[in-house]
């Protein structure tokens, strides 16, 4: 279908049940921005929250626990630290790249159109595990 037809009524129902999944499981202020500070590492719960400005401890837990469980972070007991728990991005959270990708460069373009500045952001790519 191209950008002038318009959609039938079942594929424009079944394209906002998708986006409202999405949106579901990934919408909100906060879930993109924690996926991307996780991506390549595990992080402790104090460490992520530095890195995500701005979010409050108990809207982290929150998060978190939501993401828990849908399926896109772990979390991980530190060994010998008691209650401590580190967090880390599962293989499904992967799914989200070409997501993450195309926000990233749309962001961007935003921004420019808005600002009239561009913003030089290196590409989002896992570190590497050695």
């Amino acid at each position: 279908m191209n950008k002038h037809q318009r959609p039938s009524a079942e594929a424009c129902a079944a394209s906002l049940t998708a986006v409202g999944d999405a949106l579901y499981a990934i919408g909100g202020k906060w879930k993109l921005k924690i996926i991307v500070g996780l991506i390549g590492n595990r992080r402790r719960f104090n460490e992520l929250q530095r890195i995500v400005t701005g979010i409050s401890a108990k809207v982290l837990s929150n998060e978190l626990k939501e993401m828990e469980l849908n399926g896109f972070v772990r979390r991980i007991p530190v060994e010998d630290a008691g209650h401590i728990m580190e967090y880390e991005l599962t293989d499904y959270s992967d799914t989200l790249g070409d997501v993450l990708h195309s926000l990233t460069v749309w962001g961007k373009m935003h921004r420019q159109k808005i600002t009239g500045r561009s913003m030089d952001i290196p590409a989002l790519q896992p570190a590497s595990v050695e």
